[in-house]
Order: C-alpha cells, then sequence, then structure tokens
C-alpha cells in the first residue's frame, strides 16, 4: 500500500517544514516514477515548471526528504540517488544498473547472518542486489 500526497505533508508539517509547491511537486515525480533518480534527473523534470531552478535548491530538498524518511538514498552509477520511502514494510531491493528500475525482495537474510555472527549485534542493515532487468538483460 503507497502513501498518498498528503500523508507525505503531513510528514513535513510533523517535522517543522514548510508545505512548498516545490517540495510537493518532488515528492509527486518520486511518486510517479517508482525508481531511484538522481538530482540531475529531478532538476531536469523540475525545470519544466520552474525555470532556472537550482541544484542547491534540488539538493536541499533531497536531504530534507531523505531526512524526514520521504525519500531513501543509496548510491548508484557513482552518484547518490533517492525514491519515494516504501515503509509499509521491512524489505530489500533489486536495482536495475542501466535503467534505475527496482524490484521489491521480501526475503530477508539478517536472521541467518546473525546466527553466522553468533554474539555479535546486528543493529541495522540495507540490501541492495544489483544487475539487469530483464527489459536491460
Amino acid at each position: 500500500m503507497h502513501k498518498e500526497l498528503n500523508d507525505y505533508k503531513a510528514m513535513l508539517q510533523e517535522a517543522n517544514f514548510k508545505v512548498t509547491k516545490k517540495r510537493l511537486r518532488m515528492i509527486e515525480i518520486f511518486m510517479e516514477d517508482e525508481r531511484y533518480l538522481s538530482a540531475k534527473e529531478i532538476q531536469e523534470s523540475m525545470n519544466e515548471e520552474y525555470p532556472g531552478i537550482s541544484y542547491d535548491t534540488i539538493y536541499r530538498n533531497l536531504h530534507t526528504l531523505n531526512d524526514i524518511n520521504v525519500l531513501e538514498q543509496t548510491t548508484f552509477s557513482g552518484e547518490m540517488q533517492y525514491k519515494i520511502s516504501c515503509t509499509d514494510h521491512h524489505h530489500h531491493h533489486f536495482i536495475c544498473e542501466k535503467c534505475g528500475e527496482t524490484k521489491v525482495i521480501n526475503y530477508c537474510p539478517v536472521g541467518e547472518w546473525q546466527k553466522e555472527l553468533g554474539s555479535l549485534t546486528i543493529n541495522s542493515h540495507k540490501v541492495e542486489l544489483y544487475g539487469l532487468c530483464e527489459k536491460c538483460a
């Protein structure tokens, strides 16, 4: 189940950030294209409605939205990339190295890793698998 735009507005308000048209449009872009996107891709898309929008504005908002868990980030193709956060259940991702499409992986191997590590404590983890999707293979 995906969140609605109003859910993201509430997340901004709860974190004491202004709900601006630019922030909402940025969230909508991520909602429309459920894959990892670079700051450059967001800037190009935002520039259609907000000509001359700066990279500084894009980066600042990407970091803000990531900090309040609206977005999640990864390093992909040598640069930071973002996608709409999917926080309704614990899962991991397969990411296509060519087009950036993501697929949810519901299996989590951390239980097996914990057995192998014995008394060591795992505090958190993030598992991403990389390869080519069916279209790009």
